[in-house]
């Protein structure tokens, strides 16, 4: 007998969901393999990330006595930051579609995440007129929000 971890995933699916995930799968790929290029042109992707706003030392609080041989002091991420922001980004291959930074006290719902592809989709038919048309293949995560009916 060993000892065995667990291996991490991020969501436990069902059989559907699994099945679902595999048939958009192997539909992109079909996609990619009759024309790359097309494909990748018409690929557009949203992410978010947390970004945290700092009140940074100044370089003269920074400096530290030390002999010459001693190793660099390191900074280490602030535990309190003044201020966090969630900006999502929607790219394609040409460059930065929309930014958007969820207003503070706002949940990112289902109804939110709606409006956010609204202005998306007003931002693509702005900047990438052609792609309406040609039809966008979307690529965006798994959050909660974007599972919802309405969305």
């Amino acid at each position: 007998m060993g000892k065995l971890s667990a291996k991490w995933v991020p969501k436990c699916l069902n059989e559907d969901q699994n099945r679902q995930r595999c048939q958009s799968s192997e539909q992109l790929l079909e996609f990619f393999r009759r024309d790359p290029n097309d494909f990748l042109s018409r690929l557009v992707t949203m992410d978010e990330t947390w970004l945290y706003h700092y009140d940074p030392e100044t370089k003269q609080q920074e400096i530290d006595w030390r002999h010459s041989g001693s190793p660099r002091p390191k900074n280490f991420e602030c535990k309190n930051p003044l201020e966090k922001f969630w900006p999502r980004f929607f790219w394609d291959q040409d460059g930065i579609l929309l930014i958007d930074y969820l207003p503070k006290g706002q949940t990112n719902n289902a109804e939110y995440y709606l409006s956010l592809l609204m202005q998306f989709k007003d931002s693509l038919k702005e900047k990438r007129r052609g792609l309406v048309t040609k039809g966008v293949l979307f690529l965006h995560d798994s959050a909660p929000a974007h599972r919802a009916l309405a969305t």
